[in-house]
């Protein structure tokens, strides 16, 4: 009963603070921490849906909508199980943390802090953006299968809108940490390990990949390519209705311009990765590990000179 006060007086106060400004009363972010998941909200309608507990092995976000209401994820297909909508996962030390297997690890929620919403404008370059965002941050717990800790993981994820905007963004940043005693571990995986975005079957096949720098990419198997860009994206159409979804990589993570992983058949999958399957990432107790993406919902086909103007503003936050 008392964690259930302590949700609805946090609803309740977000609430109150972003429709005290009645220029952006009408479509007011609010964030709201259940049991199991939290909520992100735009006036009445759904923009955000993560699970965080009773989730089998790792927290993630099952549900992003576009502006105008349309979800691009996808959780669970029957082909891939363990493919999670928008998620991050690697190898650590050797244990998986992408597929869902007995001997697998696990992402365990510990708690979170700094949750929040805003409204502001930023000029940039005589353009001005009206924002309006909601977020939070979570400490997690990386383990293996015998509870062994090997990562302790601060995530920040900011989901935001605006009319100036143009898009949903969603920022997703990671702060790694050894826990005590521990000198170094060590990152791998294969060459889809990373931010991992599974679309809606209605999104699959028929749909195009574009980047920054308009690379075809290098194929690796099939339709599956690696390329290296500031960022990628792909557009197709979610259930009749065209949409263009972009992930960002920041300049100061290692190894940028990311290495993307992009294929439409037999369905369409996209994510950041570090190239971890060519080259392991030691991470030391000295110097934590800190990355940041971003992930664009537009409705319609963007072309790239809207989706960079909105990568470079990104960037310079």
């Amino acid at each position: 009963m008392k964690n259930l006060k302590s949700t609805l007086f946090l609803t309740l106060a977000l609430l109150i603070t972003t429709i005290s400004n009645p220029a952006i009363a009408e479509n007011s972010m609010s964030i709201t921490t259940g049991e199991n998941s939290v909520s992100i909200n735009t006036g009445s309608k759904l923009l955000l849906r993560y699970p965080f507990r009773n989730v089998p092995f790792k927290p993630y976000v099952q549900q992003l909508f576009s502006p105008a209401g349309v979800n691009i994820l996808r959780d669970a297909p029957v082909d891939h199980l363990h493919h999670h909508a928008l998620m991050y996962a690697i190898k650590v030390d050797g244990v998986n943390f992408w597929e869902e297997t007995p001997t697998a690890g696990k992402q365990i929620h510990k708690s979170f802090t700094d949750v929040k919403t805003d409204a502001k404008t930023d000029v940039e370059n005589d353009k001005r953006f009206e924002m309006r965002n909601a977020g939070f941050t979570e400490l997690i717990d990386w383990i293996t299968s015998k509870k062994e800790l090997l990562l302790r993981e601060h995530r920040t994820i900011d989901v935001c809108q605006g009319t100036d905007l143009g898009a949903t963004l969603l920022t997703w940043q990671f702060k790694f940490e050894l826990p005590e005693g521990t000198e170094s571990a060590t990152l791998t995986g294969s060459h889809y390990h990373g931010l991992g975005v599974r679309f809606i079957k209605s999104m699959d096949l028929t749909g195009t990949h574009l980047n920054a720098d308009g690379k075809p990419g290098t194929v690796f198997r099939g339709d599956e390519r690696l390329l290296r860009s500031k960022w990628c994206a792909y557009t197709a159409n979610a259930d009749g209705k065209p949409v263009t979804v972009a992930m960002f990589d920041h300049p100061q993570n290692p190894r940028h311009p990311a290495t993307f992983f992009t294929m439409t058949k037999p369905f369409a999958y996209l994510s950041a990765t570090l190239n971890l399957h060519k080259e392991p990432l030691k991470v030391v107790s000295d110097k934590p590990l800190v990355l940041r993406y971003a992930v664009a919902v537009w409705d319609g086909k963007v072309e790239n000179e809207r989706i960079d103007e909105l990568y470079q503003h990104w960037r310079s936050k």
